[in-house]
């Protein structure tokens, strides 16, 4: 029994004899099936390909870890260390020796979490690599590509850890989901966003979408519910789902002034 990868999305399958016959997140219009079609892979072919894990620390407290050379969408999982224990954030769709290794040394896993499906990659392994809790938002169930017993889903907020807080906001997903890190930046505070809502190459500003890759916008009144979902919480800063895409400062008015935007051009509203 083998736990097949797709090879556009890289997220991991449940053990099967053979490749599933089709990818149920590729093949959501929010998705694609890859050009070449549906294509598996597995973590120790993808190994042997030359793929492999780089750490990078961000901050005090929050590292990353994405795939060298970038895999699939190419996001980056972001690990947040506190006194009370680590929560891994999104997950690539690769692990190897060297990712375990280093995250041990940062004092290994208290959780593991998610922004939306695209991002589940191989978050089992992850568990099983370090015993811990997988929390998962029970909206985004059906999503769950590979189940397992450590998987224990959530409604609309969790607290995972003492000051480290997974809210939903829905929109991309109606799951979609951010983390909230209240000592981050300092004191400032940290929204670990995925692409819950994205920062965009003006990393003055973010954005939302239904699909990002098929260009399938959200309506306003969705925007506007993220928007004041995110409202209570006190962030400084914002770590999108790839290397360099951070709002570094100001990110709270960052997310006001984008959805204000965003509104106004689908309102046929524009500003100018």
């Amino acid at each position: 029994m083998t736990c097949f990868t797709c090879r556009t999305c890289a997220v991991q399958y449940a053990d099967s004899q053979r490749p599933p016959a089709r990818c149920a997140i590729c093949e959501d219009e929010r998705q694609y099936v890859g050009w070449h079609g549906q294509r598996w892979t597995t973590i120790p072919e993808l190994s042997a390909e030359g793929f492999r894990s780089e750490v990078r620390e961000l901050e005090p407290g929050l590292a990353g870890i994405g795939v060298t050379p970038a895999l699939a969408i190419g996001q980056r999982a972001l690990l947040v260390q506190t006194e009370a224990g680590n929560v891994l954030w999104d997950c690539p769709g690769h692990l190897d020796d060297a990712a375990v290794e280093r995250v041990r040394e940062l004092g290994g896993l208290a959780g593991i979490s998610a922004s939306h499906p695209h991002f589940y990659g191989c978050l089992v392994e992850w568990s099983h690599a370090f015993d811990a809790p997988i929390h998962l938002p029970r909206a985004d169930e059906r999503w769950i590509m590979r189940p397992d017993p450590a998987v224990r889903l959530w409604e609309d907020r969790l607290e995972v850890l003492p000051g480290v807080t997974l809210v939903r906001c829905g929109g991309h997903f109606a799951g979609s989901a951010v983390l909230h890190w209240a000592a981050g930046a300092a004191g400032r505070g940290v929204l670990l966003v995925g692409d819950t809502i994205t920062v965009v190459s003006d990393r003055r500003y973010v954005s939302f979408m239904r699909s990002y890759p098929n260009y399938i916008p959200l309506p306003a009144s969705q925007v506007d519910r993220i928007a004041r979902t995110l409202e209570p919480l006190e962030f400084d800063r914002i770590y999108g789902g790839w290397w360099d895409r951070d709002v570094r400062e100001g990110a709270a008015e960052a997310v006001r002034a984008s959805a204000r935007r965003y509104a106004a051009w689908v309102e046929g509203m524009p500003s100018e």
